[in-house]
């Protein structure tokens, strides 16, 4: 697929995703989001993908949704939410990358805001140059928490700490951020792209694909359920994956003190 609003780069085992849109902060139109899952859906399939970067070209990350996007979408709101609307599919912009069954993360470059900071929230892992900042903004535009941030910002940072940054909407630095514990590093501009690329490298090496994707669906749900049930369903994971050729590769490169060979996914 031609890409115009994004670009996507592919070097095993790392796929890199550029928002670029520099002068508009990288803030997406409909467009953009339909090439983002476009790009999202190309890295699932590619069997040479092991992890997604997520990153913005020029001083931002994403400033969210473009202005005139926004007014036309307040303008006829229920046009739009006949477009979007999709029973098979989890609401909310980023919600599918929740799903992903690999490894995403966002290398935040500059400003993230409403909708941007939505996408990193529902990254698995943020690193954050010293440059990032953060605000939710959508109270400032008359709008609640939305696309999922009343589920996932508690989880990340608490109940008080979402609320107030909800309610208030100030922006907060990158070191605000890792206190709170909303991004997971922050390191120098220039080390920010090599820092989340050697991460899924190193994963890449170290752990199997199938137990990588098997754990974040895992993780992901039993937020959500009791811890009965969660052990249970752990359990039976678990013993599947006893059984899987990976597990038996695992065992076999330790034995022979090698690193081991996983089966990539993808089609």
């Amino acid at each position: 697929m031609t890409y115009r609003d994004i670009e996507l780069e592919i070097d095993d085992p790392v796929a890199v995703l550029r928002l670029n849109r520099p002068e508009k902060l990288n803030a997406f139109t409909y467009d953009t989001l339909r090439e983002i899952r476009a790009a999202i859906d190309e890295c699932t399939a590619d069997r040479r993908v092991v992890g997604i970067v997520i990153t913005g070209n020029g001083r931002g990350f994403c400033a969210g949704l473009d202005a005139a996007t926004l007014a036309a979408v307040t303008a006829a709101p229920n046009e739009r939410r006949e477009a979007d609307r999709n029973d098979d599919t989890l609401p909310g912009i980023f919600s599918y990358l929740l799903e992903v069954p690999k490894p995403v993360i966002s290398a935040v470059n500059g400003v993230a805001a409403g909708g941007g900071m939505i996408l990193a929230m529902m990254s698995d892992l943020r690193v954050a140059s010293n440059d990032a900042s953060f605000t939710t903004v959508f109270l400032k535009r008359g709008l609640i928490a939305e696309h999922g941030s009343s589920w996932l910002l508690p989880r990340l940072v608490g109940i008080g700490r979402a609320l107030d940054l909800l309610w208030m909407s100030d922006r907060i630095d990158a070191a605000t951020a890792l206190k709170y514990g909303f991004v997971e590093s922050v390191v120098a501009p220039a080390a920010l792209l090599s820092t989340a690329c050697d991460y899924v490298r190193k994963l890449a090496v170290t752990s199997s694909p199938a137990a990588i994707a098997e754990t974040k669906r895992l993780l992901y749900r039993h937020v959500g359920i009791g811890y009965a049930d969660a052990l249970r369903e752990a359990d039976a994971s678990q013993w599947r994956f006893v059984a899987s050729a990976d597990a038996r590769e695992g065992a076999m490169a330790l034995v022979e003190k090698r690193a081991p060979k996983f089966t990539r996914l993808g089609g």
